[in-house]
């Protein structure tokens, strides 16, 4: 039966995720390029709305949560939306029209390739991001999205805890960035010469808007106006609030004071590691989450990146790939039966093999992930080529992909 109060919710849910790919992660990566690159790296995520939005309709979100094959991948019964309407589908959410549960999870289709273009940014052909991003949705994307949270998927039937997408969203796509990091290579000049942000002010915009959106992301995850969904919102603020001020504090004891960068990448961290633990978790828990997701992710941005050399232009990996991973073990370890009767306690409240479930989803992620977007780049550099010209590199890619420029001063 559907309820309006959860339509309405779901209607703004969907929304405020929408919103954390355009303009929330389009301002948070364009603020941390140079401005040779502003409108290009904005574009990459303005591209992927448009582009996801489609292909989801389409069969993307038949692959993802249509009837199960072999536990691993959707058929295509719902290609085109045939048969997805108006009325509840109970295996999914019992009191939303189908067609808007479909909507919702789109939102989470759309953000999750656009969160690799940071790994990459400044340096790949717009026409090899076009392809990539429609292969790596179609190959990567929608079989980890059934596996963990359709009807019949194997980790979903193995018990796997996942609330809104730590492995779907965050360890998917940020181990794909390592990847994507390693086959382009660095920048031209990439530990040569400094490549500061060229405008923090928009990053700490798309910080806050992502922190706005990602309300929508985890409370929204509850599918309901219901008190797990207060919960999972109670969750969200909280981690990215210990994580921000846990990142600042070490910045501040290391280097002498805190960073605008360094608070807004934390936020980030934090809200990432919840995301998977936001509706299985006490505000307690999620303090804990945020602690330790502060830590790690500051190491593996500011000590490890540097000593390995690797360009992560953004942080995609460090962020996302670190920060999903912590989220989604931390879930084995603090989740607990009296949030959500749905799910499991996990090894602080008695069950340890809970944490077990949460390592073989990571890898089993990480790996499938890995292999997956490896193979793509390759066939992609063999007959596109993933990398503009170095003198393309160096004139910029707003100019050389799309003959504009993101500030034109007027006398």
């Amino acid at each position: 039966m559907i309820h309006s109060g959860d339509v309405a919710w779901i209607l703004m849910s969907s929304a405020l995720v929408m919103m954390m790919t355009a303009p929330g992660l389009a301002f948070f990566y364009a603020g941390l390029v140079r401005r040779k690159n502003v409108l290009a790296t904005i574009m990459q995520s303005f591209f992927v709305l448009c582009l996801i939005s489609i292909q989801w309709i389409l069969f993307g979100y038949s692959l993802a949560f249509g009837p199960d094959v072999f536990h691993v991948i959707g058929n295509l019964a719902w290609v085109g939306l045939r048969g997805v309407g108006s009325q509840p589908n109970p295996d999914y959410a019992g009191t939303i029209p189908h067609s808007l549960f479909m909507v919702y999870q789109m939102m989470f289709a759309i953000i999750t390739p656009a969160l690799i273009t940071g790994a990459f940014a400044e340096r790949m052909k717009f026409s090899a991001y076009c392809l990539f991003s429609l292969l790596w949705a179609i190959l990567v994307y929608d079989p980890i999205c059934h596996w963990v949270w359709a009807v019949g998927g194997w980790l979903r039937n193995m018990g796997a805890l996942d609330f809104a997408g730590g492995t779907v969203v965050h360890i998917s796509s940020g181990v794909s960035a390592l990847v994507c990091a390693l086959v382009l290579g660095r920048r031209k000049g990439y530990g040569k010469e400094p490549m500061p942000p060229h405008n923090l002010t928009l990053t700490v915009l798309g910080a806050s808007l992502l922190w706005f959106g990602w309300f929508g992301f985890n409370a929204g995850s509850a599918l309901a106006a219901n008190g797990l969904a207060v919960s999972a919102f109670i969750a969200t603020n909280t981690a990215a609030a210990a994580a921000a001020l846990t990142w600042m504090t070490i910045e501040w004891k290391i280097l002498g004071k805190p960073t605008v960068l360094g608070g807004a990448t934390g936020a980030v961290a934090g809200l990432v590691a919840i995301t998977p633990a936001s509706g299985f978790v006490s505000p307690m828990s999620a303090i804990g989450i945020g602690l330790l997701v502060g830590i790690i992710c500051y190491v593996a941005v500011a000590m490890i990146k540097l000593k390995l050399a690797y360009d992560d232009s953004l942080d995609a990996f460090g962020v996302h790939g670190v920060g999903g991973t912590v989220g989604a073990l931390a879930t084995g370890i603090f989740a607990e039966k009296l949030v959500n009767p749905a799910g499991n306690n996990g090894l602080f409240w008695g069950n340890p093999s809970q944490l077990l479930v949460q390592g073989v989803g990571v890898l089993a992620t990480m790996m499938y992930s890995i292999v997956l977007t490896f193979v793509i780049l390759k066939i992609l550099d063999a007959t596109l080529g993933l990398r503009v010209s170095n003198e393309d590199e160096v004139v910029g890619l707003d100019i050389t992909q799309h003959e504009e420029s993101a500030y034109t001063l007027i006398d």
